[in-house]
Order: C-alpha cells, then structure tokens, then sequence
C-alpha cells in the first residue's frame, strides 16, 4: 500500500469522525458518526474491544445489523464465549463457519451472517491446510497437539488472528466486525506474532526439534546421551512430564516444525492488516469509572501499537426529558411536600391529598437520585475527554431493559448513528 494511499485513508477517517463537529455537553469531544464509518467501502474491519459487561458484543452485532440492512455484506465474528450474540441474532448456536442471519432488510443489497471463534477447529483447518495428508494426520492424532489445541495459553488469541486473516484474505466480506473478549485480555491478539515468534525461536523448542534435525538414533543419542546439560535437561523434562508425553512433545515439534515459519508470517501479515487503513477499532465502554479507566488503557494501547482507534462508543448513558429540574430544586421540593402535611382526609385513602403529596415528594427524590447519576456519568465522561480529546464518541442511551432480538439490535444501531451534530443518512 502506498503512502498516499495510506494519507488518504487517515484524511478520511479523520473527516468522518471530526467534520460534524461537537455535540452539545460533550466539551472538547469530535463525535463518532458510525454510520459513515460503516457505510465507507473502504472500512474493510472494525475491532471492538473494550471491558467486560459494557454492551461490547450488543454493540458489534448492532454495528452488523445496521451495516448490512445499509447495503453490505457482514461477518460479525465473535471470540467472546459468550452465548449472547447468537441469542439475540436469532440463532441457535455459533461456530467456525459463518450463518446467515435471517430476518435482516437485504433490499439495499446487504447480508449478515455472524460465527464464533472455535479454536481448536481453527487450528485443525491450518494443519491441514498447510501440510500433506499424511504429517496432517500424525499431527492432529497427536496427544500433545490435541491438549495444545484446545486450550493451551495464548493459542486463543492467535487462532483469532488466523481466523481474521482467513476471512480477509477470502475477500468475501465488505465488512468483518470481530467482537473480542472481556477486559484487557481483549487485546491480547495483538501481542501473538510477538508471543508466537518468541516461543518458536525459545531454547524449549530449539531443543526438542534438535533429535528430528540431527536425524534418527544419532539425533535420540544427541539428545540424550550428549552434552551433559542436554542430558540433565532431558532426564529431569522425563520425570517431571514421563517419558509418553515428552516423545508426544517431540514427535508433535518435529512433525510442525515446517509449519513454524508459516505461522509466524501470517500472524505477521494480520498484524500489519490491523494497523491499515480500511482497520477501524472501536472502543466500547460505560460511563462508570472502572470501564473508563479500562477505555482509556485501550485507547493508550492501540495508540502505542499504531492501531488506527476510529472512537469510543459510550453505552447506556441515562437522560432525563426534566433535566432543567435540577436535583438540588427536586429535593427542596419535595421535603416541602412533607412538611405541608395536609390531613383532610385519611392518609390512607388513594384520593387523600396526604397520600398524592407522599407520592409526588416520592417521584421528586426519585428525579433527584437520575440527576445525580446523569452528573455522576457526565462528570466520568469529561475527566475522559479531558485526558483524551482527540477520540470521537458516539453517545448511545440506556434502553429499558436488555436487547434479546433484531428489532432491539436495530435500536441500538438507531442510537449509534443518531448523534447530536451528525446529519441523518
């Protein structure tokens, strides 16, 4: 990719996000307009990542929803083990392969199917991609490979790394939309093809490929009967792990050991992908304290990593259709109504104006308490801002209850798109 071409993109996503200017409260903030960002045929992935239990999987399958009732075809995949995603697509399940969303508007032309990470199938899908029958086979009936596979540290993140690279390199998407895990672990692909090139390259590795690479029984005696540290090292990786499974750690090393390489250029060739133009990361989180401080490391993350941060999607943000009634007015108000005490008929009676005042003194301090939270959220928001005013954010307001459906993932995405200061597409 050229650097023009790479200017070009960046000026884009810039006028996308700054041109409409600032919403009404939100100080210095540029707000996020998700509908050009989704709608630009040049956003190719967007990554959203943030802490756990701030609407970050609702998020991702409202962007899809709404992209592709817009006119594009989408892959929402998810690394979250989380069910919810599949549940409020209407589907039964999630895996490795993409399914069609059914009941989503495809009269401009779009499409959306959603897929979960499966980690080990992943996995299983390279071997056999990338080796003949034959290896493909001595590796997957390995005992080592079959442990490593299903759930060996870091192997997740990576495997979500093949798999965005895979559905890429497929071109058959105008739009992928990867919904990460909870918390900062969320990120933690980003770190594979530094992981993954440190392991190959350890001296574990080196170790145990050295029989294979010196060849037959000259390599076993080399490895066991030679220098005396490899010897020491070999007997004691025998007692700790038994001489079964240290053979199976052999065996799997030598059998992938050409696949080494391949592993690490693809990781390579993703990570370079997420960091171009067409890549969009969205940061989500709530406007509570912990989930800020989580955003703002998200926001410091990718910016360090040279990650293109597209904004910060702030869910269930609470308003208030009285908020000129501030809760300082409520209260006085209210215990107003409670000194007053007007007796004329049994409190107990539903028309006693005694028991109208106790209601409406009720409905003031609840006003009170909501004006004391939009503060709070508000306050939370702009020592973001304060730290970060160079990240556009896209207000969404809290719904009343949980979305479980396509009609309330559309409200979602009505939200998102609908910004103070951003024209209506």
């Amino acid at each position: 990719m050229t650097a023009r071409t790479a200017e070009a993109g960046s000026a884009q996503a810039q006028s996308r996000t700054q041109a409409h200017g600032q919403a009404p409260g939100l100080g210095t903030l540029p707000v996020l307009d998700v509908d050009a960002l989704i709608d630009d045929p040049g956003t190719r992935i967007v990554v959203c990542c943030g802490a756990g239990g701030v609407g970050k999987t609702t998020t991702a399958a409202a962007l899809g929803v709404r992209a592709a009732e817009r006119g594009r075809k989408v892959v929402v995949l998810t690394i979250d083990p989380a069910r919810r995603l599949a549940q409020s697509m209407g589907l039964t399940e999630l895996d490795n392969t993409p399914r069609r969303v059914e009941g989503v508007d495809g009269a401009p032309g779009g499409e959306l199917h959603a897929m979960m990470l499966d980690m080990k199938r992943t996995f299983d899908e390279i071997v056999e991609a990338h080796t003949d029958p034959e290896r493909a086979r001595a590796i997957l009936e390995n005992p080592f490979y079959q442990s490593l596979s299903a759930g060996f540290a870091g192997t997740q993140e990576y495997m979500a790394m093949e798999k965005l690279g895979q559905l890429r390199a497929g071109d058959e998407w105008d739009l992928i939309i990867v919904d990460t895990p909870p918390s900062r672990s969320a990120l933690d692909f980003l770190d594979a093809p530094k992981r993954l090139g440190s392991f190959l390259d350890g001296r574990f590795i080196r170790l145990l490929t050295a029989p294979a690479k010196a060849g037959g029984r000259a390599g076993m005696r080399f490895m066991n009967l030679g220098v005396s540290g490899l010897s020491v090292f070999t007997g004691l990786l025998n007692k700790l792990l038994g001489t079964g499974l240290l053979r199976d750690m052999q065996t799997f090393v030598a059998a992938m050991d050409t696949m080494f390489g391949g592993f690490r250029t693809r990781a390579d060739a993703t990570y370079r992908l997420l960091q171009a133009p067409g890549t969009a990361f969205l940061v989500v989180a709530a406007p509570e304290r912990d989930a800020l401080r989580e955003a703002a490391y998200f926001v410091e993350r990718l910016a360090a990593d040279r990650m293109p941060l597209a904004g910060l999607v702030l869910n269930r943000m609470h308003g208030s259709e009285a908020a000129h009634l501030s809760a300082e007015r409520a209260l006085a108000a209210a215990e107003n109504l409670e000194e007053e005490g007007i007796v004329d008929l049994p409190e107990d009676s539903p028309s006693s104006p005694a028991t109208a005042e106790r209601l409406a003194a009720g409905m003031l301090r609840l006003h009170a308490e909501r004006m004391h939270v939009l503060a709070r959220e508000r306050r939370t928001r702009d020592r973001f801002a304060a730290l970060h005013p160079e990240v556009p954010v896209a207000e969404v307001a809290a719904l009343p209850g949980d979305v479980h459906d396509l009609e309330g993932l559309r409200a979602i995405g009505g939200r998102l798109a609908e910004q103070p200061g951003v024209e209506p597409a």
